[in-house]
């Protein structure tokens, strides 16, 4: 790793998109949930603060990287309404790493693109330990910037033969469709609801803002693996209980699924407890719990996302930075 110059390195996206690629990103926070499911890593920490349009979620955690160990603390402001009201993104946020030996602030950088990309990874992540070995039609459902990352980062983990999309908007589906059809030349439709596109796959993921229910166990089949990736407050909703009590359900951290994640929902409902979730997803990974265990089994993956993601992915991007000479460093103590 090179040297860190003197200052905090500021880190904007496109220096995090020149740094941190999808491949990367997936081994990274695959050795991250490893350590989290072996022990080795502190558990990470989470807070909320809402307000009447959004939300901003805090999340925390320290995570060692060859001979060092990093702090980051990403701070993100959630906002559905944002595109369509402001023509903004629904997330934007900064992520801050430290030292963690020395509490010296390393980097402060974007969070945008480290959010889009860790969040597919750790979906990857869990296909690759339990989704069936031959599992090649893919549903997404939410063809926004996180549905595009998914089909990124599941096309490394399992060869896709068939692509199923869904989004209320249908031009979004329409054009991830065209694009990914070109790119990749394989097999696209777009589906006129979500229950549609999860019929015939053997991997479906939710990635939207919605507070309603979109499926239920009627509309999966069997042996199906489900990612609901976004649910992360407590007014979200997109697996109802009745699939989450029918499958057996892996999380990304079971405090946080249990609080603001689709298993709140289905404890909420009297559908299941805590108890019944058979593993987060880092056990699995580190060998401690086990994964799928017939063809026929639906798992579900709660993801509310993992600090030590964010953790593992920005200090990719900071030490590929240093060795790269990006970045601008900035005395905040003059």
């Amino acid at each position: 790793m090179a040297s860190q110059r003197p200052g905090t390195l500021l880190l904007t996206r496109s220096d995090v998109r020149r740094t941190l690629d999808m491949a990367r990103c997936i081994d990274a926070v695959e050795r991250a949930f490893r350590l989290h499911g072996s022990g080795a890593a502190s558990p990470p920490a989470v807070a909320s603060v809402h307000v009447p349009s959004g939300g901003f979620h805090v999340k925390a955690g320290v995570l060692a990287s060859g001979t060092r160990s990093y702090f980051a603390a990403k701070t993100n402001g959630n906002f559905p309404g944002n595109p369509a009201r402001h023509g903004l993104p629904t997330i934007q946020g900064t992520i801050v790493v430290c030292d963690a030996e020395r509490g010296t602030p390393l980097a402060l950088l974007d969070s945008i693109e480290i959010t889009a990309l860790r969040t597919a990874a750790a979906t990857a992540v869990a296909v690759r330990h339990l989704a069936r070995a031959d599992a090649s039609s893919v549903a997404i459902i939410g063809c926004g910037l996180q549905g595009a990352m998914h089909v990124e980062a599941i096309s490394l983990v399992r060869q896709i033969g068939r692509l199923t999309l869904h989004d209320n908007d249908r031009k979004a589906a329409e054009e991830l469709g065209r694009r990914v059809a070109s790119e990749r030349q394989i097999p696209v439709t777009v589906a006129s609801s979500a229950r549609e596109a999860a019929g015939h796959a053997d991997i479906c993921v939710t990635c939207t803002t919605s507070t309603a229910f979109l499926l239920e166990a009627v509309d999966i089949a069997p042996g199906t693996f489900v990612a609901g990736v976004g649910v992360d407050s407590e007014r979200k909703r997109e697996l109802a209980p009745d699939l989450l009590a029918r499958s057996t359900v892996v999380v990304d951290v079971l405090s946080q699924c249990a609080a603001f994640g689709d298993l709140r929902h289905a404890i909420d409902a009297g559908a299941m407890s805590a108890d019944d979730v058979h593993a987060e997803l880092g056990q699995i990974v580190a060998g401690v719990k086990t994964g799928r265990e017939s063809p026929d089994e639906v798992i579900v993956f709660d993801s509310t996302g993992m600090a030590l993601q964010d953790v593992a992915a920005a200090a990719v991007v900071l030490e590929r930075a240093l060795e790269l000479g990006l970045g601008t460093p900035v005395d905040f103590s003059a």
